[in-house]
């Protein structure tokens, strides 16, 4: 599973939130940027982020000097932040959930920026995408649940915690989908094996 760390421009350009808006759009422009993110004034502080919206939004729409407004009156801060070690789709589910299209990287210190373009066009998504291969571990914990049951009964606690795996496994397969399964493989196997449905009651 590739992560944010796997995926993220390094090379993160930052401004001061002291510094005008037209500094910032010059150095947008110059550098073919379309955010910086703002500094921290101390250790304790929080990262902001400027975009190219907030400028055509907050400051070009309503006409105001871009000499005179500073970074710091249009950012947004705290803004929201991405850890390294986060899977890539969890990285396009937070985009998507939160509209945002671009986030900094951090962990203790700012480490990157990861945005749209960088899944897009550096991810494996489209090679490996995860329902995919959930599916495949779903087949597979389906034949080690079914062999665990064999081998230690239908109403063993490990049964249990073997068809707790499998349904874990359907449930995110069903989120990402946005559907429900009417039965779970779990669901299944008790027609066949109806003690089963007991080991439910475990307490481990």
């Amino acid at each position: 599973m590739m992560q944010a760390q796997d995926i993220m421009t390094t090379n993160v350009e930052t401004i001061k939130g002291s510094a005008t808006i037209a500094d910032a759009v010059k150095k947008m422009n110059d550098l073919s940027l379309r955010a910086l993110i703002v500094e921290r004034r101390h250790e304790q502080d929080a990262y902001g982020i400027i975009t190219e919206t907030d400028i055509v939004y907050k400051v070009a729409a309503y006409g105001k000097d871009p000499k005179q407004v500073r970074v710091y009156e249009i950012m947004t801060k705290p803004c929201i932040v991405v850890n390294p070690d986060l899977g890539v789709e969890y990285v396009a589910r937070l985009f998507a959930q939160t509209g945002i299209r671009r986030a900094p990287v951090i962990k203790d210190t700012l480490l990157g920026i990861i945005s749209i373009t960088d899944i897009l066009s550096k991810s494996d998504f489209v090679e490996k995408p995860k329902s995919v291969l959930l599916e495949k571990r779903i087949e597979v914990a389906i034949e080690e649940a079914r062999s665990i049951c064999a081998e230690k009964g239908v109403t063993s606690r490990e049964c249990a915690a073997a068809w707790d795996i499998v349904e874990e496994l359907q449930a995110e397969v069903a989120h990402q989908k946005a559907e429900r399964f009417d039965k779970t493989a779990f669901d299944e196997y008790c027609e066949d094996n109806p003690d089963a449905a007991e080991a439910r009651t475990y307490d481990i």
